[in-house]
């Protein structure tokens, strides 16, 4: 397509989107503001309003401990199958619970007290911090006492400035002495995203099991987990699936090694019989002892509430869409934003992108800082010059996005980020 940067011509994609009435699905406070921070934070679904009210009022506030029989007992099972639809998985193969970095653990520790034999775990430097710490944490407690199995966390790097992984040095370094390969599907600086058929294959080959993190892929692009055999994932509901702040995690575990599997973590919620009150252990079967302790119900429930805009959207119109607003958007930074000395630092195939793009500046913070406290646009930052960009398809739109870049556009010619110290705040 053939973009104009005129403000009409985003109002003529706004009237050709077949997702447009989304966005009265979602609670929208102020008009003006343009939030391009759902891949951080999404929006609050009216559904999940309405449901959260419910809840407290009537499943907590009068059902009280009745409500464990009505529904709160299978839920992480039964809302992780409506999670499954969103990745590609078959029913029983996803749970929610926990957060993203302890279902790590719990995978991650598995996977490599599968392989005892094994050592290498292959991850790279593009991959959200937290899980590079949950494996470095991993690596210190299996090597506690071992002399001859050390692990080691192999980390590949970049050769473009941080845009996209060096998959040569990334298949080179997945040998037969791998045991895990864990990586961001879409990566949360640039937006890079894996082909994820290409490495599970190629992990597969050489004997090592493969985990992926969909943070920032579920609800923005497909994810085929079954049809490309992988072993596990993890992923948040709180970006692209508007679960909320601090809603529950999910994980995945693939069928057919389920049972194979010793979760590092036993609680009585992946108990085989936890009503019987056993003093010993025994595991449930299939994913369900990856359970722990008793789940946040409230937050749970809420989410599960949130998650129908986009299961009725469907994945392939919301990628359809997420890739024209990211195609469109990398067009504004290029003829807008450049001059004032931005880059994009994004891929710009939309094929290897996910739903945000980077815009890079030695003033990134700044400018983050003048746009959400005088611009009313909300972004992120992300060190060490990444002013992020998340596009929503089901709550924003065309014109949202045009608007957003004047504004920018704005913040730069009046240089208004000059009035913010470069020292940062706790959250950026």
């Amino acid at each position: 397509m053939t973009f104009s940067p005129s403000h009409d011509f985003a109002l003529q994609l706004d009237a050709q989107d077949k997702l447009a009435s989304f966005k009265e699905a979602f609670v929208i406070s102020d008009p003006s503001l343009v939030y391009f921070d759902g891949n951080s934070l999404g929006m609050m679904p009216k559904a999940a309003q309405d449901a959260s009210r419910q809840i407290v009022d009537e499943q907590w506030g009068r059902d009280l401990i009745r409500g464990w029989n009505k529904g709160w007992w299978d839920a992480p099972s039964r809302v992780g199958d409506k999670i499954g639809q969103l990745i590609g998985s078959a029913k029983d193969q996803t749970l929610v619970g926990d957060t993203v970095s302890v279902n790590l653990f719990k995978l991650a520790t598995s996977a490599l007290t599968l392989q005892p034999n094994k050592t290498r775990i292959i991850t790279d430097t593009f991959n959200f911090p937290s899980d590079l710490y949950i494996l470095q944490g991993i690596k210190n407690l299996l090597s506690e006492g071992q002399r001859n199995a050390q692990h080691e966390v192999i980390r590949i790097g970049s050769n473009d400035n941080d845009l996209t992984p060096d998959l040569a040095a990334l298949e080179a370094a997945i040998d037969e002495n791998t045991a895990l390969v864990t990586l961001s599907h879409v990566v949360f600086k640039s937006g890079y995203m894996y082909d994820m058929r290409r490495i599970t294959d190629l992990a597969h080959k050489k004997g090592a099991l493969v985990l992926w993190d969909l943070s920032h892929s579920v609800g923005s692009v497909p994810v085929h987990l079954d049809d490309c055999n992988a072993d596990f994932a993890i992923g948040c509901t709180y970006k692209y699936l508007n679960g909320g702040p601090g809603a529950p995690a999910f994980l995945y575990v693939n069928k057919a090694i389920q049972e194979k599997l010793s979760s590092p973590i036993w609680g009585w919620w992946g108990q085989k019989n936890p009503f019987d009150f056993d003093l010993e252990y025994t595991p449930a079967p299939g994913a369900q002892r990856f359970l722990v302790g008793t789940q946040p119900m409230i937050s749970l429930l809420t989410m599960e509430a949130a998650l129908e805009p986009t299961i009725q959207a469907g994945m392939d119109s919301l990628r359809e869409k997420s890739i024209l607003m990211t195609d469109y958007a990398s067009f504004l930074t290029e003829s807008w934003l450049v001059p004032f000395g931005f880059s994009l630092g994004s891929p710009v195939d939309s094929a290897i992108r996910g739903s945000h793009i980077s815009i890079r500046h030695v003033e990134g913070y700044r400018i983050n800082r003048a746009l959400i406290e005088e611009m009313n646009v909300i972004p992120d930052f992300r060190a060490p010059d990444n002013l992020r960009l998340g596009f929503a398809p089901l709550y924003l739109s065309f014109a949202d996005v045009w608007e957003g870049f004047e504004r920018i556009r704005r913040v730069m010619e009046e240089k208004r980020y000059e009035n913010y110290p470069k020292q940062k705040l706790v959250v950026t």
